[in-house]
């Protein structure tokens, strides 16, 4: 017998969708506007790469926010808690490799 949760999807889950697959389409662009930018030579400023690096943000936390919705909202009551407690480790460490990507990104521009 299927569970009431699968038959009816979260009210989340749409929008975390279409924010997730906007915030990936201008990545994108962003991504290949800074690609023909320096073909022809142009230099890039820094602050340009605030454009992909806030869009990659919000593509990671609606991910995160389906995942949550797959994960925690879906279990079952009693593994509620333990699930909470994996999916908060996995947030952290995708942060986490986030913020040391755009760091290093960062430092690696400042320096050349």
């Amino acid at each position: 017998m299927p569970d009431a949760n699968q038959s009816h999807p979260h009210s989340w889950r749409k929008p975390l969708l279409i924010t997730e697959f906007t915030a990936l389409a201008v990545l994108l662009a962003s991504m290949g506007w800074f690609s023909s930018r320096t073909e022809s030579g142009a230099e890039l400023s820094p602050g340009w790469l605030l454009i992909p690096a806030a869009a990659s943000l919000v593509v990671f936390i609606c991910f995160i926010g389906l995942m949550y919705l797959r994960w925690v909202v879906a279990a079952a009551a009693e593994r509620r808690t333990r699930h909470k407690i994996v999916f908060s480790l996995l947030v952290l460490t995708l942060l986490g490799v986030w913020a040391y990507g755009i760091a290093n990104t960062w430092v690696s521009l400042s320096n050349a």
